[in-house]
């Protein structure tokens, strides 16, 4: 018996194969994609500068120092992040034609991406319930919506899903592969992974619908809820003009949330666009984010003028 125990255990580990690379097949035989690849590098160095500049404003000017902004910091954090993990190695990967990815290295870049993919629904989750709270409970607005209780619920966010994916992704190591290893995808995408696998792929397929179910389905059944309320709380103001200014509060997240949520769609790579129109449309469409930068900038000018004057009286 122990010896064919051990004969069994050898079938097992001489069958079961971890490859040592990957092979990325996405954009294949697609014509004039080297115009894609410059519209990438735009949009990742207009991402990066964007999504920087609005964190800059955000911490430099206390006026923004509220729970609602802390969102948005959150936001332009992940921004930065999520389109820093996938551009750069998707240009690296089709432009130099280095479309050979090691193993280790496509695990960590599938966490990466869908981790910060996942991160950016959540805070527009988030987003949808500060509007909520605004708009239906505006008396109760500053004890619920909090600095603490922001805190704390990105904090948790945060903590669930790099869970979520730590698991997700860290079950593909029980995976055989011993067949194709052609991951049919533009990057090392979970899906097209787990299907290549020789053995029983069962939990992974499970995972994958929890993912789905809890990065894309419930986020947007809970804004689609918020904002069935907010339209309830609108409808019972009788000035147009008041309905209308609480309406406006709605609009930049409104754009954010159908700009992230509608190219999934479609396909997963138009998705990066919102990263560059996230700092845009809160730089641009904010009132408050006007405002600091506005102030940033006279108060910058006003220590130009005043390092000048120390320089002539010296």
């Amino acid at each position: 018996v122990v010896k064919l125990r051990a004969c069994f255990n050898l079938v097992l580990n001489i069958t079961f194969v971890r490859p040592e690379k990957f092979y990325i097949s996405g954009f294949s035989n697609i014509p004039h994609t080297q115009y894609f690849y410059v519209f990438l590098c735009f949009v990742y160095v207009m991402t990066v500068i964007g999504n920087v500049f609005l964190l800059s404003v955000i911490c430099l000017a206390r006026t923004l120092h509220s729970p609602k902004y802390m969102i948005v910091f959150n936001l332009a954090l992940i921004d930065l992040c999520g389109s820093t993990a996938l551009i750069p190695k998707l240009l690296d990967t089709f432009l130099f034609e280095r479309r050979f990815i090691l193993y280790e290295a496509c695990l960590s870049n599938m966490f990466f991406v869908m981790f910060f993919g996942s991160l950016q629904s959540w805070t527009l989750t988030c987003m949808a319930y500060d509007r909520f709270v605004a708009i239906c409970f505006p008396l109760r607005y500053h004890s619920i919506v909090s600095k603490r209780s922001v805190a704390v619920i990105l904090l948790c966010m945060w903590l669930a899903l790099i869970a979520l994916w730590s698991s997700t992704v860290g079950l593909l190591n029980r995976l055989s592969f011993c067949g194709s290893l052609e991951v049919q995808s533009f990057y090392c995408d979970h899906g097209p992974i787990f299907q290549l696998a020789c053995n029983d792929n069962s939990i992974n397929d499970i995972m994958a619908y929890v993912a789905f179910l809890l990065v894309l389905c419930i986020p947007l059944i809970l804004i689609g809820i918020t904002y069935a309320c907010i339209a309830i709380a609108l409808s019972r103001i009788v000035s147009t003009a008041e309905r209308l200014k609480a309406l406006k509060t709605c609009s930049s997240h409104i754009i954010l949330a159908a700009t992230f949520f509608i190219p999934l769609l479609f396909t997963n790579i138009s998705a990066v666009v919102s990263t560059l129109l996230n700092p845009i449309v809160y730089s641009f469409k904010t009132e408050d984010v006007l405002n600091a930068i506005k102030k940033l900038f006279r108060r910058n000018q006003l220590g130009i003028q005043n390092s000048k004057r120390k320089v002539l009286r010296s």
